[in-house]
């Protein structure tokens, strides 16, 4: 479902984040290894990007957890703001719904999907642990504000 209908005008800067989110895995644009930062440096420094769009990207699905454990909170933090709840939200919405290859998948089937990936030890599956229950806020509050639209309330 589309996310318009809760987002207005902020639809298309959330569209080009969900796209963009994971640009920082990209072999030519690693740094330290960490995506969300590596990623939003690359979008700011390199194509100028909207500043939403950089902050969206720094900070997407509760990507503070994971600069803990990288040592890279300062770094981040110093950098890249927070976006409005909102629109984070909706963007972890995205990622955390999206497996992949692309296809829907409910929150807990994608954060199994990630446990198994990486394995338990590994950082990435520390962090995820971490940031659990803020994914799970972010897409219920997505999905009750979606039904909220649905049901022809105020979005």
């Amino acid at each position: 479902m589309s996310l318009a209908g809760i987002l207005g005008d902020e639809a298309d800067t959330l569209t080009a984040a969900a796209y963009l989110h994971d640009i920082g895995y990209a072999p030519d644009l690693v740094a330290t290894g960490f995506h969300p930062l590596d990623g939003a440096r690359y979008l700011r420094d390199v194509h100028q990007a909207d500043d939403t769009l950089c902050r969206l990207v720094a900070h997407h699905s509760c990507a503070v957890n994971e600069a803990l454990e990288r040592s890279l909170f300062t770094d981040l933090t110093e950098e890249f703001d927070e976006e409005r709840p909102e629109l984070v939200q909706a963007l972890t919405y995205c990622d955390m719904t999206t497996g992949p290859d692309g296809r829907h998948l409910d929150v807990t089937e994608r954060l199994t999907e990630i446990h198994s990936r990486y394995g338990p030890d590994h950082l990435v599956s520390r962090s995820i642990t971490a940031s659990t229950p803020c994914i799970l806020s972010a897409v219920r509050a997505v999905e009750a504000a979606l039904a909220d639209v649905r049901q022809g309330g105020a979005g």
